[in-house]
């Protein structure tokens, strides 16, 4: 299993005792409508369908990027939560989960974790090397976390 850091495709464990900048009180955005929905690929071995909410996106000043992942499985069971990524240390968060009824249900653990390449949480790795944070790219702004994921990718992730 590979874990990713900042600035390399897959290094071990991190060796500093850094700690992620405290982030400012997290606001939960609307509930994703379809037509913001921006699909990805994750991998040709899984069935489900990944897509983020265009509309939810959103980089903070800290570098940390924000947004909606919604998960479908082939039978239509459903999956949405508000997470975080940051690029520069290589982790994620889990701030909530969407309910039915529009609402967000928050996570009881939202720690900061270690992005790993493994098949049950192969979508974090994808939107992490190859979306949002390929080696020696930092996003400007939301628009350019939709057009790598309207583009199949970052640019810099791309054959030329």
């Amino acid at each position: 299993m590979a874990v990713y850091a900042a600035g390399t495709a897959a290094a071990g464990p991190r060796e500093t005792n850094e700690k992620p900048a405290e982030e400012i009180e997290v606001k939960f955005p609307a509930s994703p409508q379809a037509e913001n929905l921006i699909p990805f690929i994750v991998s040709a071995t899984t069935d489900n369908q990944f897509m983020i909410d265009g509309e939810s996106l959103n980089v903070s000043g800290n570098g940390v990027l924000r947004f909606t992942l919604v998960i479908v499985s082939p039978s239509g069971a459903r999956n949405v939560s508000y997470e975080g990524m940051n690029c520069s240390t290589g982790e994620r968060r889990l701030y909530a989960f969407g309910r039915p009824d529009g609402t967000w249900s928050k996570a009881r653990n939202d720690q900061w974790t270690r992005i790993a390449e493994n098949t049950l949480n192969r979508h974090h790795a994808a939107l992490f090397t190859e979306y949002f944070c390929p080696v020696g790219v930092t996003l400007r702004d939301a628009d350019d976390a939709r057009r790598a994921l309207r583009y199949g990718g970052h640019s810099s992730t791309m054959q030329r």
